[in-house]
């Protein structure tokens, strides 16, 4: 078989009031805040970050994770899985430029509808 998915190094819930989710993941929760962008709010949970993101802004997005796998190569891992059947939603494409590396995604639903990204941080 090959091919594998690396580890989940992200999860994404949509949230109706970003300030409040942040507060209580914030505070109450006691997760260390990483950075925030508009309308998105990403913390770290150990190896994993957590990726609060507005549901008006994600086009009512329903409650749930979105996961996002890791991978080394995307195209590559793009390529093998649409060989496999997996029907994407969008093909590889950056999403951030920082100063180190640039963030790329593609995402795809499963057998039962659920969103999934594959993610992939190329150093600049």
């Amino acid at each position: 078989m090959g091919f594998s998915l690396g580890s989940i190094s992200q999860a994404a819930l949509t949230v109706d009031d970003l300030d409040r989710a942040v507060a209580f993941y914030r505070d109450t929760l006691g997760l260390k805040p990483l950075f925030r962008v508009p309308n998105m709010a990403f913390f770290e949970c150990g190896s994993m970050r957590l990726l609060l993101g507005s549901r008006a802004v994600a086009g009512g997005a329903p409650s749930g994770a979105i996961l996002y796998f890791r991978v080394d190569d995307i195209d590559a891992a793009h390529k093998t899985l649409s060989g496999r059947g997996v029907k994407f939603q969008e093909p590889p494409h950056i999403v951030a430029r920082m100063s180190d590396r640039e963030v790329w995604l593609a995402a795809f639903r499963d057998s039962e509808g659920n969103i999934f990204h594959l993610i992939s941080e190329r150093p600049v």
